[in-house]
């Protein structure tokens, strides 16, 4: 998911989906002209100066950057930041500091413990065999266990699900929820794993999870998301890509028997950022002992530059398969804030520095997602409105509450006391640390340039990561194919009866495109047939969804 709520109060989540992405509930305004604010500059950082320092200043010790060189513009725009969205500046937490209760489990509890100290000084898995009968969540074999890098106290949690199928030959799934900062539990109990929670907290077995014709391993990272844990924090999409390679080459280590199938990973949300991350990650190591067979992206947040001028055309015009959702002048005032986004994103991609990225954020969030956020409307869904938690979904609550049940927590091994769906504070760092709005698109032209094949999906009544935006940077996107994948035509994509049309596609060599008919962020949620459909069609090695290999 993309957090969308409370950060700026959050950035909505899975976006959000998380997916997360959170906006804050100030008011957008029309842009300030520099020769406006640079006078006032000085005083305003006096004002919210904390410890006698600037928020520029804790930046730039925190992150090590020199504000000492940055031209006037950059402060100004700092400036103009205080001056339009005031609450979400005064709330600025640049790193914050984990509140974990922690129960450690003793080494007799797991069953293997594995590391290997030729490839990672620091890195050690611990494995429990989890018994399918006594959650109920599932009949297949499972596993559960942690990650941990010791000499930084970090440990991710992870529950692994054997194919339905034949798990000797069946293709493994690495899954991964975005936020930043949401556990991948979600997608397991709420979209595409095997059971659902309902309102009694007890499981509803899912005939369409994925693990129908591929075993599937559920991670919760970065730290500090759902079971994970640690003593610091980790605020960047690179440096989490760098634990996901060593939990992978740890877990083939442990079971060997997966190296034999095809391997892939998939993600939501700000997974759009994850997963072309990580799958770089993976392919700079060329004594990896593991090969990744493609990468899927559904309803991603990976070229915002190309995606923030959607969000307007999604909340407004009828482009977007739905009806307008926003009054005239709400609209209005999205395109006329969204040249200014649009030049701070530039200025974000240009340097990658957080002094540029930070503010783009803010701007553009408060300004693009603020005023649809503030109908009440659910930001994953266009034709809903907001209820339950924070998220928009009743069903999450219930999640939460099954798996902060105490036998739950000890059958799987699971540390900490309390378990979350979301952490914001999570969300607030990745934010601060300006790794919102990078350019992380430019990855997936490095990994389809090395031959990997990507699949790009999105529901299409999703408004946080929409399909028009998704649809326009998988079009503009300049990698070699570019000329092909243009001229591409788009074909319908049917259920296996051939008669159903639940999508449009589109593909050129081993680079996809699908548009998926009525589905919201979280599109194994809301069309589990027809996301199956696609899932098991492409881990096939259908790239065109075409047709179904059984």
């Amino acid at each position: 998911m993309k957090l969308s709520t409370p950060i700026l109060t959050l950035l909505v989540t899975a976006v959000a989906t998380s997916n997360a992405v959170a906006v804050a509930q100030d008011q957008p305004q029309q842009p300030l002209q520099h020769e406006s604010i640079k006078d006032t500059t000085k005083n305003i950082f006096g004002k919210i100066a904390k410890g006698g320092k600037s928020l520029l200043q804790q930046a730039s010790d925190i992150y090590g950057e020199s504000i000492d060189t940055l031209d006037k513009e950059l402060v100004g725009i700092w400036s103009e930041m205080e001056l339009k969205f005031p609450d979400t500046l005064k709330n600025m937490q640049f790193t914050s500091k984990p509140n974990f209760k922690i129960n450690k489990k003793p080494d007799s509890f797991w069953d293997f413990h594995v590391d290997n100290k030729e490839k990672f000084d620091n890195y050690k898995l611990r494995v429990k065999k989890t018994d399918p009968g006594a959650l109920g969540v599932d009949h297949t074999k499972q596993y559960s266990g942690y990650l941990d890098v010791e000499d930084e106290d970090k440990h991710f949690f992870y529950w692994m699900f054997e194919s339905r199928n034949d798990p000797k030959n069946d293709p493994l799934i690495l899954w991964l929820n975005g936020g930043p900062g949401c556990s991948s539990l979600t997608g397991l109990f709420f979209e595409l794993g095997s059971s659902s929670i309902d309102e009694n907290l007890q499981p509803v077995f899912n005939p369409y999870s994925w693990n129908s014709n591929a075993s599937v391993i559920y991670l919760d990272q970065p730290v500090n998301v759902g079971y994970s844990y640690s003593s610091s924090s980790v605020s960047n999409t690179v440096a989490a890509g760098k634990d996901v390679y060593a939990f992978l080459e740890l877990f083939f280590q442990q079971f060997p028997e997966y190296l034999s199938v095809p391997f892939h990973i998939a993600a939501e949300s700000y997974g759009g950022h994850y997963v072309p991350v990580f799958a770089s990650e993976i392919l700079s190591h060329a004594d990896r002992s593991f090969d990744l067979e493609s990468v899927l992206i559904g309803n991603g947040l990976t070229d915002p530059l190309t995606q923030y001028p959607y969000y307007e055309k999604m909340a407004c015009s009828t482009e977007n398969g739905y009806e307008p959702v926003l009054p005239e002048a709400e609209c209005e005032g999205m395109l006329d804030t969204l040249p200014r986004c649009l030049s701070l994103i530039e200025s974000c991609y240009n340097s990658e520095s957080v002094f540029s990225c930070v503010p783009a954020a803010i701007y553009c969030n408060n300004a693009q997602i603020g005023p649809y956020q503030k109908t009440g409307r659910n930001v994953y869904d266009v034709r809903k409105m907001c209820e339950g938690s924070s998220l928009c979904y009743k069903g999450l609550e219930y999640i939460d509450s099954y798996l902060n049940q105490d036998f739950v927590k000890e059958k799987l091994g699971a540390e900490v006391e309390t378990y979350e769906s979301c952490n914001f504070d999570v969300n607030r760092n990745f934010l601060f640390a300006g790794d919102w709005m990078k350019p992380y698109h430019k990855n997936v032209i490095d990994i389809l340039e090395q031959g990997l094949p990507v699949l790009i999906y999105a529901g299409d009544k999703d408004f946080i990561c929409n399909w028009l935006g998704n649809q326009a940077w998988s079009n503009e996107l300049p990698w070699s194919g570019n000329d092909g994948f243009s001229l591409a035509k788009t074909h319908s994509l049917f259920l296996d009866d051939g008669i159903t049309k639940v999508g449009n596609v589109k593909n050129f060599e081993k680079f996809t495109y699908a548009r998926m008919f009525d589905g919201g962020h979280m599109v194994p949620y809301d069309q589990p047939e027809s996301s199956l459909t696609m899932v098991n069609r492409w881990i096939a090695g259908d790239y065109s969804l075409g047709t179904s290999k059984k």
